[in-house]
């Protein structure tokens, strides 16, 4: 038979382990938040080298190697890419804000495939 002090204690236990998990969920959603502006800058800096490598080629064989980089961009980046071809090409893109009050940053990445370096 359980005794009185047992079941009450449990029961405390319960409610105890409901308050920890309400403090924990902030923590858990910051972590996701985290994680996944991670992944959004990786995203833009992957897609910024395939840019300017698709500019390069197009440089290499005489095309316009600004509308290259650009169509290698996915859609919503278009807008807002900033593309030189003068030498190796450079392309930089912003990194989407997850957070209204982030900072506005930037990645960029170049790419040569003839004598110009880089």
């Amino acid at each position: 038979m359980v005794s009185r002090q047992a079941a009450s204690s449990s029961r405390r236990e319960g409610g105890t382990a409901s308050i920890e998990l309400i403090a924990v969920v902030p923590f858990l959603l910051l972590a996701v938040l985290a994680a996944a502006q991670i992944a959004a800058a990786g995203a833009s800096l992957w897609s910024a080298g395939v840019a300017a490598r698709a500019g390069a080629r197009a440089a290499v064989v005489g095309g316009d190697a600004r509308a290259a980089a650009l169509q290698a961009l996915p859609d919503a980046m278009r807008g807002s890419a900033t593309v030189s071809d003068a030498g190796p090409v450079s392309v930089r893109v912003p990194i989407p804000r997850l957070l209204p009050g982030m900072p506005e940053l930037t990645v960029g990445a170049k790419a040569s495939l003839g004598d110009g370096g880089g």
